[in-house]
């Protein structure tokens, strides 16, 4: 079903074990949601035999999100950017800035009013960019994008795969309300119930 809106944009910085499996910390609100840009890359592979096609493989390789926000503000653009808050409260951009990965997680209303639920586990994003206007006749407001590559995460699956992604309509048949409910309270975990036993 088509989306009509997008809001409650969160993120939630992640620390990585020695073993590069990431943990995530409560999310916090990014900012206000303005548009929510995601593309994907794919890694795909033909296997040609007797002549045909016999075996075709295409995997999640990266992926790219651009959001256009109504303000980063400083503590976010620290987190996201590894641009660092001075004792004056300043926010300095150096070339060396090299922000850490963060876990992203929005909603989006689809036509009928109910909402579809995304975590994406694993982005690095760049320096935001500024668009910047004098006023003239008319009010323009300009505000920031940033962007951002998506990637897998390190710490596997109750199924032993690497997820990029977590998505959830609340008006499908079987999601329970908790798990909506609970959507912001923490980074989405995925579970899976084995046949036959929990």
């Amino acid at each position: 079903m088509a989306t009509i809106g997008l809001d409650r944009l969160f993120y939630s910085k992640i620390t990585e074990a020695a073993d590069g499996t990431e943990t995530y910390a409560t999310p916090v609100s990014l900012a206000q949601a303005i548009k929510a840009d995601l593309s994907v890359e794919l890694a795909e592979a033909t296997l040609y035999a007797n002549d045909g096609v016999v075996a075709v493989v295409k995997e999640f390789k990266s992926g790219t999100l651009s959001l256009g926000i109504d303000d980063i503000g400083i503590t976010a653009s620290e987190d996201l950017t590894g641009a660092k808050i001075d004792t004056n409260k300043v926010l300095i951009s150096t070339s060396e800035d090299g922000g850490s990965p963060v876990a992203i997680g929005f909603r989006a209303m689809k036509a009928n009013g109910k909402y579809r639920y995304f975590w994406l586990y694993k982005v690095k994003f760049g320096i935001p960019a500024t668009n910047l206007q004098t006023k003239g006749d008319s009010i323009t407001f300009s505000t920031p994008t940033i962007e951002g590559t998506v990637m897998r995460r390190n710490k596997l699956d109750d199924q032993g795969k690497h997820p990029w992604k977590a998505e959830v309509n609340e008006d499908d048949t079987g999601v329970s309300a908790a798990t909506i409910s609970g959507w912001y309270t923490q980074v989405y975990e995925p579970i899976f119930t084995v046949e036959g036993g929990a």
